[in-house]
C-alpha cells in the first residue's frame, strides 16, 4: 500500500509547482522539523513554497528556513500539503476554506486521513523519520539544513530516545543525517535540554500545581500563570516530559488554559500497555498511545474534572490509590 501512495505522492510533487505546507498549531519539533525538511527540500528543487504555522516556530528558530515559515498563506497554490497532523481542524482557522490537503503525511494513531494521498506510518517514531526514508526515493536531496530540521523532529519526538518506540531503525536514521555534518549534541541541548528564564519561571509554577492520584500526576498551568511569568507561547513549555518523569504513576497529564475559552490537554502513559490515544480521540484529540493530546472547549474548573474523571475510568485507574 505504502508503495502505491509513496508513488502517487513523488508524481504528484512532480507536478508541483506553487505549494503551501503547514502542520498542527501549537507545532512542536516534529511539526516544525517536518515542515522545514520537507518545505527546503522543495525549495532546492526550484518549487515555490509558502510554509505556514499560524502559531509560528516558537523555540526553533535556530533552524536554517525558520525565518522562511510565516503565519497565513498568500495567493494562489496548486498543492496543498500538511505534515505530522492527525486532524485538519488542528492546522487553524486560516485554512478552514482552504478545500481538501494533496498530501497528508503524518505518524499518528489516530490519523483521519483527511488528505487526497495519505501517507501514514504510526510505526515511525516521527513524521520527520518517514520524511528521511522517502525525501531520497522522492529525488531529494537532503542537505545540512534539512538534516537538522529532520534530525530535530526525531530527536523531539522520541524525548531524546525515550520513548518505549525507539527503535534501532530511527538511530540509523538519525546516523544518516550527522552524516551531513548536523551538530547533534548542539540541536539536542537546544532542543530538550535548554529553557528561557520566563520558560523556567513557568515550569516553576507548574509544578507547584500539581497533584497525583487514581494512578494519575497532572499540573495546572493557567493564563495568570503565563502572563506572571512571562512566558510568551501558548503551550507548557514542554513542562509534560518532566511531569512524566516522576515515579509511581500511570499517566501524566497538564492542562493549559487558553484564551479563548479552550484548554490544551496532554497526555502521556507512564507505562507500557497504557494507550492514552483513546481517550484524547474521546475529547476530538489525538496521538499516540504512549503521548496524545487534545483541545476541549469550555472553561478549566469544569474541564479539568470532566477529563480527569473520564482519564480514569476509560484507562481503569479508578481502583489505583494515589
Amino acid at each position: 500500500m505504502n508503495q502505491e501512495i509513496t508513488g502517487a505522492i513523488k508524481e504528484r510533487l512532480e507536478k508541483a509547482k506553487n505549494i503551501v505546507i503547514t502542520s498542527h498549531v501549537r507545532p512542536d519539533g516534529d511539526a516544525i522539523g517536518s515542515l522545514l525538511g520537507l518545505g527546503l527540500a522543495l525549495r532546492d528543487a526550484g518549487k515555490s513554497v509558502q510554509m505556514v504555522l499560524v502559531d509560528g516556530v516558537s523555540s526553533y528558530k535556530h533552524l536554517e528556513g525558520s525565518e522562511l515559515v510565516v503565519r497565513e498563506p498568500k495567493g494562489e497554490h496548486d498543492t496543498f500539503i500538511t505534515v505530522d497532523c492527525a486532524d485538519f481542524k488542528r492546522v487553524g482557522k486560516v485554512f478552514e476554506n482552504f478545500g481538501q490537503p494533496d498530501i497528508n503525511i503524518d505518524h499518528h494513531k489516530t490519523n483521519e486521513k483527511f488528505g487526497k494521498l495519505n501517507l501514514i506510518e504510526e510505526d515511525e517514531v516521527a513524521t520527520a523519520a518517514i520524511l528521511t526514508n522517502y525525501l531520497p526515493a522522492w529525488g531529494y536531496k537532503i542537505t545540512k539544513p534539512i538534516a537538522a530540521a529532520l534530525l530535530t523532529g526525531i530527536v523531539t519526538d522520541t524525548l531524546g530516545f525515550r520513548t518505549s518506540n525507539t527503535n534501532p531503525s530511527a538511530l540509523r536514521l538519525c546516523a544518516q543525517l550527522m552524516e551531513t555534518g548536523v551538530d547533534m549534541p548542539d540541536l539536542y541541548m537546544r532542543a530538550l535540554v535548554k529553557k528561557t528564564f520566563p520558560a523556567a519561571k513557568y515550569w516553576g509554577v507548574g509544578l507547584s500545581s500539581m497533584e497525583q492520584k487514581n494512578g494519575i500526576v497532572w499540573a495546572t498551568l493557567t493564563l495568570e500563570d503565563r502572563k506572571r511569568a512571562g512566558y510568551g507561547g501558548n503551550d507548557d513549555a514542554d513542562l509534560i516530559n518532566l511531569i512524566s518523569a516522576i515515579d509511581g504513576n500511570k499517566v501524566g497529564m497538564i492542562f493549559v488554559e487558553q484564551s479563548d475559552n479552550h484548554v490544551k490537554i496532554s497526555w502521556r502513559a507512564l507505562e507500557p500497555g497504557v494507550d492514552v490515544s483513546k481517550v484524547a480521540k474521546h475529547f476530538q484529540g489525538g496521538g499516540h498511545a504512549a503521548a496524545a493530546g487534545a483541545d476541549i472547549p469550555g472553561a478549566l474548573s469544569e474541564v479539568q474534572p470532566l477529563v480527569l474523571k473520564v482519564t480514569r475510568e476509560m484507562l481503569g485507574l479508578g481502583k489505583v490509590l494515589g
